[in-house]
């Protein structure tokens, strides 16, 4: 596939290594679970995310931070075969970031991460991603990486004048006030939004209403096999959740729907339509074992949609 230079994505975010283990069910407190099956391989937000929109298609650049081990090693290669721009991963003397997965027999998980060098980012490494930011047509930003680098990333991107996602993964809890006017789309799943807002539970209806009114942006709420939310302060579009094949490994869903949304959204496609379509790589994601292996490549999801506004 030839990537036209018109498609830019800069992201910023995770590398990690998962170690991932499939049990008939996840252990309770002081309980051991056998019958597991270990695996490893590629991960972390960030990572996942670059390499889901090189894969559909966008020119992708990324900042994140990986140790001088094997490990980091191995991401680099990684990337240069995928076609990400890793020129500006910071190579640095923790360990690489490593995340415990364990994954039950319903295809759920829960994680444990360990985050090693990407502590090692500094807002001098987002200043040094300047041109890369500017020269992109959309900023994705997860929140693995120090939150005072992520945020910086998003203050350079609207000094540049490039639209940005947020994808508040993991959930940080409330942000300052000062975040929301650097962020144009706002990502979260159902408990990074509770998060964000605290409070009493309410409704997806109300939780997407709250965000748009506290960020004064577009929030697309994902709601995994209930599909999703996009939201502005005007008023709100339910997207229809798109059947898997099957229910494998929901580990890389969130991640594959960010990457195609940020393809979409750089193409000029509308929030609602880029949404839509995201929808079809989160489905196509968690058909398949392993966060990398369920990145869909263009063939798999179908053309974009037209840009311009949504029917």
């Amino acid at each position: 596939m030839v990537r036209g230079p018109e498609l830019r994505v800069a992201v910023a975010g995770g590398y990690g290594v998962g170690l991932t283990m499939q049990l008939p069910r996840f252990p309770q407190p002081g309980e051991t679970v056998t019958d597991g099956v270990l695996s490893s391989g590629h991960g972390g937000k960030g990572s996942n995310q670059a390499v889901g929109a090189a894969r559909l298609g966008a020119e992708v650049s990324l900042l994140s931070a990986v140790g001088s081990d094997a490990a980091g090693t191995d991401a680099v290669a990684m990337w240069a075969v995928e076609g990400v721009d890793a020129g500006a991963v910071l190579r640095a003397a923790e360990a690489t970031m490593t995340g415990f997965i364990l994954v039950d027999a319903a295809g759920e998980n829960c994680i444990a991460i360990a985050p090693g060098a990407l502590g090692s980012l500094q807002n001098a490494h987002a200043e040094a991603f300047r041109s890369r930011i500017a020269g992109a047509d959309i900023v994705l930003v997860s929140l693995e990486i120090p939150l005072a680098v992520a945020v910086r990333v998003l203050e350079i991107a609207a000094e540049e004048g490039v639209p940005t996602i947020l994808n508040p993964a993991p959930a940080p809890g409330a942000l300052p006030a000062s975040v929301w006017r650097h962020v144009t789309y706002l990502t979260p799943n159902r408990s990074e939004a509770l998060a964000l807002l605290g409070g009493p539970p309410r409704s997806t209806p109300e939780l997407a209403a709250d965000l748009a009114r506290l960020t004064g942006g577009i929030v697309i709420l994902t709601l995994g096999d209930e599909g999703a939310i996009v939201a502005s302060a005007a008023d709100q579009v339910a997207i229809d959740p798109v059947p898997a094949a099957a229910v494998v490994d929901t580990t890389g869903a969130g991640d594959a729907f960010n990457a195609a949304l940020a393809v979409a959204l750089a193409a000029g496609v509308e929030p609602v339509a880029a949404a839509r379509w995201a929808a079809q790589a989160g489905s196509y994601s968690v058909a398949h074992a392993g966060a990398l292996p369920g990145l869909p490549r263009r063939a798999d999801l179908g053309e974009l949609p037209h840009a311009g506004p949504t029917p």
